[in-house]
């Protein structure tokens, strides 16, 4: 450790001093303001401490953590995510029984967890950073412990999570066995050695055991089946904050990890990650048809938008780290303004969950019901929001890899899509039989929830009618990635 490691690292330690501090104020003075205001601050601080720490270049931070572009982009986009979802969780945790104070103390730690794993370039930081997450989400998704859906979501991902973490020690162990190193860099020079022939039954079981426990976390088809259950039962800013920062930092891992072995030159892996992929992309958006729960819809939705990014994922090098990234932020800025809708529409006995809880929504709050309106185009990949410019980047880079099979079924999933999603368009436009619209009274609407769904409201259209300035940084940040 030097000077400049602990520069690098800056933005990691302004999270983790103020989750330490953020516990002490709890401690000392429990009050909902002061603890989510405290929280808002560390975020802030963290973010704008990223430019000063990615001005030190690529720094290795002993053979743990990488401090590169990419990882700073990520951090970048987590620690956003994560200031969107205290500005969310905000209004709804005042109107919950209990003591909203510890929920932000984990989101802390949750986001320390996500900004490790962003960074990790060794499979004990990876192991660590999954770790924190992990235990941080199982006390955040069953939070609202007068919800017995909550409670039983909150032990679904603990069982899930504990026979993931088992795979991808056993797949570290005999990677371990096999190599004797740990380290992502080292792992990828010594599988360049090997010839074709000396490819070993280990290696390869110890890379699809890490695919596997990977494939849990990231609900990939066919390790998908927690995902519904445990949005529809968790708290609203809990979902969205698992379909975006759990999800997006794990990814950030895969691709760092695989993409330095290379997956192209292996043909057992190339095909099983064809076969993911595709497989993710159908069942995400086949499951989705007929649901009638819309926190169900997303979980099925979110499914689908990781098997697109399979294909950006496979695609392989510096098109792939810029298609994914830009395909990230878009998928984070549209789930967070859908999770977001839902959650400044939940009462203090339940979420609004169902579909029916929206019909006519345009009649009653037509603000709230543009921004779910759009979220759903963004989804779907209509023109003018940045999910239409983020697909068309997975679908260039993918024509431009030769990956035709995997471009074309990501064209028919997107299709198949459109349905769901613009069924509830048509349900938010829909009257209410018998009953008078003006009469129907939803939730009263935060300040803080104001500002984000607004802010998230105008990054769905500016990003997606101008998206230069996001692409032109995603290429700096590609230009000095390790």
């Amino acid at each position: 450790m030097n000077p400049s490691s602990v520069i690098a690292l800056m933005p990691l330690i302004i999270i983790a001093a103020g989750a330490i501090l953020t516990m002490l104020v709890i401690a000392f003075w429990r009050n909902h303001a002061l603890t989510v205001g405290f929280t808002l601050v560390i975020f802030l601080l963290a973010l704008i401490s990223i430019p000063l720490a990615a001005s030190s270049g690529v720094v290795q931070v002993t053979s743990l953590l990488i401090l590169d572009g990419f990882a700073y982009f990520i951090i970048g986009l987590v620690i956003a995510a994560c200031f969107v979802v205290a500005l969310l969780a905000y209004g709804y945790l005042r109107v919950h029984e209990g003591k909203p104070e510890e929920f932000y103390l984990l989101l802390l730690s949750a986001a320390l967890g996500s900004s490790v794993l962003a960074a990790s370039s060794h499979f004990v930081s990876f192991f660590l950073g999954l770790e924190i997450l992990s235990i941080s989400l199982y006390a955040m998704i069953g939070y609202a412990t007068k919800n017995s859906l909550s409670i039983e979501a909150g032990v679904k991902y603990l069982i899930l999570a504990a026979s993931s973490a088992a795979f991808l020690l056993f797949g570290m162990a005999l990677i371990y066995a096999e190599l004797g190193t740990m380290e992502f860099a080292q792992v990828a020079a010594d599988m360049a050695a090997l010839t074709s022939n000396e490819n070993s039954v280990y290696l390869l079981a110890g890379f699809v055991l890490i695919m596997v426990g990977i494939g849990y976390k990231l609900a990939l088809v066919p390790f998908h089946m927690w995902t519904p259950d445990v949005y529809e039962g968790a708290p609203a800013p809990v979902a969205a904050f698992v379909a975006t920062v759990s999800k997006g930092s794990v990814f950030a891992v895969l691709l760092r990890f695989y993409l330095q072995i290379d997956v192209t030159n292996h043909t057992p892996l190339l095909v099983i990650f064809v076969g993911i992929a595709i497989a993710t992309m159908l069942i995400g958006n086949l499951l989705a048809l007929r649901q009638t729960n819309l926190k169900r819809l997303l979980a099925y939705s979110s499914i689908a938008n990781l098997g697109y990014l399979l294909v950006a994922f496979l695609a392989g090098g510096a098109n792939a780290v810029v298609a994914s990234s830009f395909y990230l932020t878009s998928y984070f800025i549209t789930t967070l303004a859908a999770f977001g809708v839902v959650t400044v529409l939940s009462t203090g006995s339940q979420d609004a969950s169902q579909l029916e809880d929206y019909r006519g929504l345009m009649w009653r709050r037509p603000w709230l019901a543009a921004i779910l309106t759009v979220a759903m185009f963004s989804l779907a990949g209509i023109p003018l929001t940045i999910g239409f410019i983020g697909k068309f980047y997975l679908v260039l880079v993918g024509v431009g890899s030769a990956l035709w099979l995997l471009v074309v079924i990501l064209v028919v999933s997107s299709a198949i899509g459109l349905y769901y999603y613009l069924r509830v368009v048509v349900i938010l436009f829909a009257s209410i039989p018998g009953k008078r619209i003006v009469e129907e009274k939803a939730p009263s609407l935060s300040p803080l929830g104001s500002i984000a769904l607004a802010g998230l409201f105008f990054l769905l259209i500016g990003l997606g009618i101008y998206p230069g300035p996001l692409i032109y940084l995603i290429q700096i940040m590609a230009s000095f990635t390790h």
